[in-house]
């Protein structure tokens, strides 16, 4: 038991400890970026050069081989708008706006507020970016607001999917990669003008990181802002209100401490974000659409890869891993 705001409660961390579970693993799928000690896929993913990072939060390169038949349903959830060019594999998705089905496509995703279906059948190829938070208010892109739960091509958005697509060679490697796609988001970011994210904006999401459970008011106080204008740069930058963004940062590190891709020394402060275990399922259940014991159990690769490189970039943000030190779970 934990105590908890002075009350005896059942701990959700203990209550997974208790079941013994391994995180389900898709054994048909093998990842060219290796898997964790407990056989979880990995992408390779990395920081960005220093002087992209006010813009780039992080850049992955994903590639799976699988037989061509194989359909992998499995779902995304992310924090982040995404630049994503899928070069390889026969996709779906279940938007907001309805399902989109997609093979070689240059694509933004809006930031998720809740798991999204996703599936892809045969060996998969996707290559993206990490958008940070305000990026695409400063540089007078898209309004992240209208986008969250979306996904469109970038030709919905002003740019030329072809032009982006032509960069990538499906048998590029993978540094190769992201060296091609920051030589291009340097271009993009210098054309826009180069205007900085707000700094409220680049403030509230390092605070996610440490502490999701902190209050909105006393964040606007230690920012000197008011409650209703941090609201709204939130709002405006994040695409939905502050305690929202709170509560699903909470449940992302939650999530990725059950997949298995979280520093473990963690594990008891993130369970203890929850009050209970009924807090722990409600919050499951509505933003990932099942309880956490099936959230353990059922394969889900594809989640559990976005999971990772958000967590990867989290510690570094956080300073508590080294950009391109070995991960925990490695």
């Amino acid at each position: 038991m934990f105590n908890i705001r002075g009350k005896k409660v059942a701990g959700a961390g203990k209550m997974i400890m208790r079941s013994g579970s391994r995180p389900g693993v898709d054994r048909v799928i093998t990842p060219a970026g290796g898997v964790t000690r407990g056989g979880q896929p990995l992408s390779y993913n990395r920081a960005p050069r220093p002087d992209l990072a006010p813009w780039v939060a992080r850049y992955y390169f994903t590639k799976v081989d699988a037989p061509a038949d194989h359909q992998l349903n499995c779902g995304i959830f992310n924090d982040t708008a995404m630049v994503r060019m899928q070069l390889r594999g026969n996709w779906k998705a279940e938007t907001l706006s309805g399902p989109l089905e997609h093979s070689h496509a240059a694509l933004f995703f809006g930031p998720q507020s809740r798991r999204m279906p996703i599936s892809v059948t045969g060996s998969f190829l996707s290559v993206g970016i990490s958008l940070r938070p305000g990026v695409s208010y400063a540089l007078k892109g898209p309004k992240i607001g209208e986008h969250v739960d979306r996904i469109v091509t970038l030709d919905d958005i002003g740019m030329s999917s072809q032009q982006a697509l032509s960069l990538f060679d499906p048998d590029i490697a993978a540094e190769d990669c992201i060296t091609v796609m920051e030589n291009w988001v340097h271009s993009l970011i210098s054309n826009a003008g180069g205007k900085l994210p707000d700094p409220v904006s680049v403030r509230f999401e390092n605070a996610s990181f440490i502490n999701p459970n902190i209050s909105v008011a006393e964040f606007a106080r230690d920012c000197d802002v008011d409650q209703r204008q941090l609201e709204r740069i939130i709002s405006r930058d994040f695409g939905m209100p502050p305690k929202q963004v709170l509560r699903r940062a909470r449940a992302l590190d939650m999530a990725s401490h059950l997949r298995g891709v979280a520093d473990a020394a963690e594990g008891e402060e993130l369970a203890l974000r929850y009050y209970d275990q009924s807090h722990l399922i409600r919050d499951f259940v509505e933003l990932f659409g099942m309880s956490p014991n099936q959230f353990i159990t059922r394969a889900q690769p594809i989640l559990t890869l976005a999971l990772e490189s958000r967590q990867s970039r989290r510690l570094e943000a956080i300073e508590r891993l080294a950009p391109g030190a070995v991960r925990p779970w490695q």
